[in-house]
């Protein structure tokens, strides 16, 4: 349970929770507000790690999580010190009192989610706020209504968006995660230390205090990581672009040769993405050697086989090949004909003989 009470006419604001996470933590402050309809000058809270994270005689280092919600609602933050409940002796009392009026009451009831719990507890809330005092006159909430509710701030426009920081280094697939999903920064901060603020829709990255991404936050688990193309390097980039259509858009525009060597690379295997590769690493031979140097070596290549490979057209580009005529390098080249093959006269007046 969280309790909250405000000093002079002990009004409380009870809330119940599934756990004790930061998230909670801040959301719960945030009903608060809404609760009273203004802010407090002071907050004085326990000790708890998920508000507090070091206090001593000497330092007070608040959780971040913590430190910028207060900042957002122009509060400041002095926590009780340690082992000494005195120092917040109104929200102790009320502890004890909402243990009997609220958790008691409720005790032997069931509830099948937390949505009805808070109903239940809300009601009992109200009831305890407008019961009057034993030693004094009226109730908390009347108490609250007439001496102090003009001297609480007012709310700010808009709620504050609860929000929970991390700190992590950038692995060299240049994600970070929110717990679920994986979300994408810019790349040259791969071996980078940098700070994650993740609220309910978003995820942002910090680094030396500068924001460098900012995505929104998927409520469901995704198959994939949700990448940002302006944060990959230009060469990861261009492979996520890749799809039969593009290739065959470009092949298109080099020539029919080169068309027919990418349709043998993208049927070649089961599915057409395992012909990507040899795909692109054609695009990256047209890149060097021009369009049509490359349009003659897959001419050249399908010329002999049916069955083209990177590595043949690649060796007829380096060893300039695709510039010689294919008819000519065909007229001097033995004439099969059925099974056997046809020499001429020359042959035999050189003294060859023919063995069947």
């Amino acid at each position: 349970m969280f309790v909250a009470v405000l000093p002079c006419s002990w009004y409380a604001y009870v809330e119940p929770c599934l756990d004790m996470k930061s998230e909670t933590w801040i959301a719960c402050h945030v009903n608060m507000y809404n609760y009273y309809g203004g802010v407090a000058r002071l907050l004085i809270p326990d000790n708890l790690k998920v508000g507090v994270t070091k206090n001593t005689r000497y330092d007070l280092i608040l959780n971040r999580s913590y430190s910028e919600m207060a900042e957002y609602y122009d509060t400041a933050v002095i926590p009780a010190r340690v082992d000494r409940p005195q120092d917040k002796s109104a929200v102790e009392g009320t502890v004890k009192h909402t243990s009997t009026w609220i958790i008691a009451a409720l005790r032997n009831r069931k509830f099948f989610n937390i949505r009805e719990l808070r109903e239940a507890v809300s009601e009992k809330l109200e009831e305890f706020n407008a019961k009057d005092f034993k030693k004094r006159e009226g109730s908390r909430l009347t108490a609250f209504l007439s001496e102090e509710k003009a001297f609480m701030k007012p709310l700010p426009a808009t709620p504050y968006e609860p929000a929970v920081w991390s700190t992590a280094t950038v692995q060299r697939d240049y994600l970070i995660t929110d717990g679920k999903n994986k979300y994408s920064v810019p790349f040259d901060l791969i071996g980078e230390s940098v700070d994650i603020r993740i609220t309910r829709n978003t995820i942002e990255a910090f680094f030396h205090g500068a924001r460098v991404a900012s995505q929104p936050r998927s409520d469901k688990i995704l198959r994939d990581p949700v990448i940002v193309p302006e944060h990959m390097p230009e060469n990861h980039r261009k492979y996520l672009s890749y799809n039969e259509d593009e290739f065959l858009a470009w092949a298109e525009g080099v020539g029919t040769y080169t068309v027919a060597v990418i349709k043998h690379f993208l049927g070649s295997g089961k599915v057409s993405e395992q012909g990507y590769k040899a795909c692109a690493s054609l695009t990256r031979l047209s890149d060097r050697y021009g369009h049509e140097r490359l349009e003659n070596a897959c001419k050249r290549t399908m010329t002999y086989t049916r069955q083209p490979s990177l590595r043949s057209i690649s060796t007829i580009l380096k060893n300039g090949q695709d510039r010689k005529n294919i008819e000519e390098d065909s007229n001097t080249s033995p004439k099969k004909v059925g099974s056997g093959i046809t020499r001429g006269a020359d042959y035999y007046r050189r003294g060859g003989v023919h063995n069947d």
